[in-house]
């Protein structure tokens, strides 16, 4: 099959690897109908993680089940499904607490950026979407929305949960990609009163405002915390989402938290170091990390087909997997907010 795959720093290839097969009698085999490229995997792309040469890309997919295993009971050959980038079991103890990303027989999406992929315990990960289409097939409106539930939406969901945002909250999101904005629907959904979205990019401050978001502060550092405390009376934030993982980013979270609330964090940590002394004086805690999409994905399918909720909107630019090295490009250069992939 065709896959995207990761040579070196910038070195994107769409490339002929081998087709997943089943190895296990509770997996699935996908075939991709679309795929994105996520932030998170702008780390490789820049040299800021380790790059096994050659290997696949891309955590984030929806598909058709071509596939099951012996031991598959509830998914099908034929449903269209959404695939979690985390796979999980939905049996053991961390699962049953909802904890899916820690499930103890956890998975991840390989080659979501391909024509195929392997995902570990169908019955406990995939999530079909019933009644979207003649055969099963989503109109092509829903798709991106349907895309987001892969991981950005259930991880700014995530955010906000671990935050602790309930209704009439001042919630802050650092953070203006693709997870960022969807920490302002979820915010703006879960009823929070005011939404601040630090963010310095117009094209992403409306899709913000389009969100939910009822103040944009394009200031960082000192200066962005001071347009916080003006804008909430000089209390700070209820409740803040920190949606990058880079240590100014963190720094700022708790900078504009309130004493006695919490940062959701869901970025991933690069370079930061807590500033546990503010933590502690200030009674700020700190909650979240990898998001267990699984554990979210059945009540936010349910908003998107009702209507509630459109986070696709977070698409920008859309793409034949035969250019997935521009997508890359386009991203990393922060000319597009998140890629859609259409094999």
């Amino acid at each position: 099959m065709r896959a995207t795959t990761i040579h070196g720093p910038g070195d994107i290839r769409l490339s002929e690897v081998p087709d997943p097969t089943l190895l296990e009698p509770t997996d699935a085999i996908v075939r991709v109908t679309s795929s994105c490229i996520c932030g998170s995997d702008l780390w490789p792309y820049r040299g800021e993680n380790p790059i096994t040469e050659g290997a696949t890309i891309g955590h984030e997919c929806i598909g058709v089940v071509e596939e099951v295993g012996s031991e598959v009971r509830d998914i099908r050959v034929g449903d269209f499904v959404v695939v979690p980038f985390d796979h999980c079991d939905g049996t053991c103890v961390h699962c049953l607490a909802g904890v899916h990303s820690a499930c103890v027989n956890l998975g991840m999406t390989t080659s979501g950026q391909g024509e195929y992929a392997r995902v570990v315990h169908a019955d406990g990960s995939l999530v079909r979407v019933d009644g979207v289409g003649d055969g099963g097939v989503p109109d092509p409106a829903l798709v991106p929305s349907l895309m987001a539930l892969s991981d950005v939406m259930p991880t700014g969901w995530h955010a906000a949960v671990a935050a602790g945002v309930k209704a009439g909250d001042t919630v802050v999101v650092v953070g203006d990609g693709a997870v960022g904005l969807c920490g302002v629907l979820a915010a703006s959904t879960m009823g929070a009163e005011k939404v601040v979205v630090m963010s310095r990019h117009e094209p992403r401050q409306r899709i913000a405002r389009d969100f939910g978001a009822t103040h944009v502060v394009a200031e960082r550092g000192k200066e962005g915390a001071a347009a916080i405390k003006e804008i909430t009376g000089g209390i700070g934030a209820d409740a803040v989402l920190e949606c990058v993982g880079t240590g100014q980013a963190v720094g700022t979270a708790f900078a504009v938290a309130r004493p006695g609330s919490t940062v959701g964090f869901v970025g991933v940590p690069h370079g930061v170091e807590l500033p546990v002394g503010r933590m502690f004086s200030k009674n700020v805690g700190l909650a979240g990390g990898m998001a267990p999409v699984r554990r979210y994905l059945p009540d936010l399918l349910d908003l998107v087909l009702a209507g509630t909720i459109d986070p696709g909107r977070v698409f920008d630019l859309t793409l034949p997997l035969d250019e997935v090295a521009e997508g890359y490009r386009a991203m990393d250069e922060r000319r597009a907010i998140k890629v859609l992939l259409q094999p």
